[in-house]
């Protein structure tokens, strides 16, 4: 596989920096909104962490100057897992992670996030595709397919996103159920969105409604039921930690 076409990197302008801080209380009106209606148990807890969170680092082939890797983000990384058992699901683990890499956005709430695919072919999702994320807050902004196989897939932040990290998503058997996960490991791009998302906190919690839906939507299109909940799992760990994690 060749790598990733290398060009400039897009700047985060005052425009949209100004964009993101209009949009956020639209953001937290549907996040609060949600929170208010959904009757699915959460299961929450947040922990420290210790170098044991940091992901693998990035494969080579993925990697060039429009990365936007951990190591240059800002402030503490948190590893966050979102996990749902699915039970009398009519699709394999295979199918399911399949129909969620054809169309993003089945599974994503509109209300929240729209993935639109800037670079490879609809209905597929390969290693090297590229999508903007549209949402109300700090993340929206360009990611780039740096991992597939047949029951996950990761993204990862290119420049120009308000975030630096990635995020996994996969499906497994377990016990005669499926699991879906999404697991994220992410910093704030820079120093404005340090302070929404680790600081104030709203970024994250708007974070954390996009992928609790995801997790139950996905469930829902399996032909399944979510069993007992939705377990969220965060763990942060010093921006320290997280200095050679670059993979350039």
């Amino acid at each position: 596989m060749t790598a990733p076409d290398r060009g400039s990197r897009p700047r985060v302008t005052l425009r949209r920096r100004a964009g993101v801080l209009l949009r956020l209380p639209a953001g937290l009106l549907l996040v609060s909104w949600q929170y208010f209606w959904r009757i699915t148990a959460l299961h929450r807890s947040e922990t420290p962490g210790d170098a044991g969170d940091l992901p693998a680092p990035l494969p080579p082939e993925v990697v060039d100057e429009r990365t936007k890797p951990i190591s240059e983000g800002v402030g503490p990384m948190f590893h966050r897992r979102f996990r749902v058992r699915i039970v009398d699901a009519r699709m394999s683990a295979r199918a399911l992670i399949a129909t969620v890499a054809a169309d993003l956005n089945r599974a994503a709430p509109w209300t929240v996030a729209v993935f639109v695919k800037t670079r490879g072919r609809e209905g597929e999702l390969r290693v090297g595709d590229e999508y903007r994320v549209q949402m109300p807050g700090p993340w929206d902004g360009p990611v780039r397919v740096i991992g597939r196989d047949s029951t996950s897939f990761t993204l990862g932040t290119l420049q120009g996103h308000l975030e630096a990290g990635q995020i996994r998503f996969g499906v497994r058997d377990v016990d005669g159920a499926l699991e879906f996960e999404a697991e994220a490991w992410a910093r704030a791009g820079d120093r404005l969105a340090d302070l929404l998302y680790s600081r104030l906190r709203v970024a994250k919690e708007i974070q954390f409604n996009m992928w609790v839906h995801f997790c139950l939507n996905a469930a829902a299109f399996s032909g399944g039921r979510p069993s007992g909940g939705v377990v969220i799992e965060t763990r942060g760990i010093p921006g320290e930690l997280c200095r050679d994690t670059g993979g350039r």
